[in-house]
């Protein structure tokens, strides 16, 4: 599975999150920058040489939020991108999550 080719799809409430096993499955086919949060969320810390640099990623990710239509958590620093995937509709993982993932790792500098 090539998760940079996929589409997110909408999530319904209640639905179930991916088990345990299936994250440390999804985890394998993103970046190994990628790190489990409590078994419901993924972060990735992304670095720069200026806060322009780290903005214009953020606009990036943006933009590939809008098309896809799941977003992350972003805290921008100085130098510095913080993205946070969980899909809140079911309360932890799912593979929209990975999809996002590997799409962002696709245009990171």
């Amino acid at each position: 599975m090539e998760l940079k080719k996929e589409k997110c799809v909408p999530c319904e409430m209640g639905g179930e999150p991916l088990k345990k096993y299936e994250i440390l499955d999804m985890v394998k086919l993103v970046d190994s920058r990628w790190s489990i949060e409590g078994g419901k969320a993924i972060r990735r810390v992304f670095k720069f040489r200026n806060f322009k640099e780290a903005l214009k990623f953020v606009n990036i990710i943006g933009e590939i939020a809008e098309e896809e239509g799941h977003h992350p958590d972003i805290e921008l620093g100085w130098g510095k991108v913080s993205v946070k995937f969980t899909t809140h509709k079911i309360g932890g993982l799912s593979t929209n999550d990975f999809i996002m993932a590997a799409k962002i790792d696709e245009v990171a500098v």
